[in-house]
């Protein structure tokens, strides 16, 4: 993927970069994303039950980067000028190109992610995804899908985290609940949708 150190002693690569960008240009991007991202309210099926996801998401890309999880299809909105800016300067650093992004507002400590694992097949066989992280620090855990090793690792503001290889195929990963008080985060996963 690029040259930064691998998180993960096996079966996958990750890796993080934690001033990707400066914390000046990091929080003037969050306030752009902020107001001008259409974030949505969406329901998802868990094990055939309909919930309301615990963050506000949104689905960006070129024309027909459809993509698919829990139930749902998503549309891509045509890329906003500071999404692409961003894209650009990570197809650099990660040395690959993306066509979509999913962004999520974590609006405080009681929005989350789950355990899972980004293996939709419209993601192809390895994917690759770069995730940056724009606000609040939150906490990312990652485990290993047999040895149930956990790896936790705070993601700050204007950070890069890149997941390639078989990443995907041996770890989940997650943004858990706290309890400590958490103003709002922004995460933009760009991804590289494929069928």
């Amino acid at each position: 993927m690029h040259n930064d150190i691998n998180l993960v002693l096996r079966d996958g690569e990750v890796s993080y970069l934690e001033h990707f960008i400066s914390l000046d240009e990091a929080a003037i991007l969050y306030s752009k994303l902020l107001d001008e991202l259409d974030w949505q309210k969406e329901q998802i099926k868990v094990y055939g039950k309909v919930i309301t996801v615990p963050r506000r998401v949104c689905w960006y890309g070129d024309p027909g980067t459809y993509y698919t999880y829990s139930g749902v299809l998503h549309k891509p909105t045509l890329w906003t000028k500071s999404l692409l800016e961003l894209k650009q300067k990570i197809e650099v650093k990660a040395q690959h190109c993306f066509n979509a992004v999913l962004a999520n507002l974590y609006r405080d400590e009681n929005d989350s992610m789950g355990w899972h694992a980004d293996k939709e097949k419209e993601l192809g066989n390895n994917p690759v995804i770069a995730s940056v992280s724009l606000g609040e620090s939150r906490v990312f855990k990652l485990r290993h899908n047999k040895s149930k090793e956990v790896i936790k690792l705070s993601l700050s503001s204007g950070s890069l985290l890149l997941m390639g290889g078989t990443f995907q195929h041996n770890w989940q990963h997650c943004i858990p609940k706290t309890k400590l008080k958490k103003a709002p985060r922004i995460n933009l996963t760009f991804r590289a949708i494929v069928e």
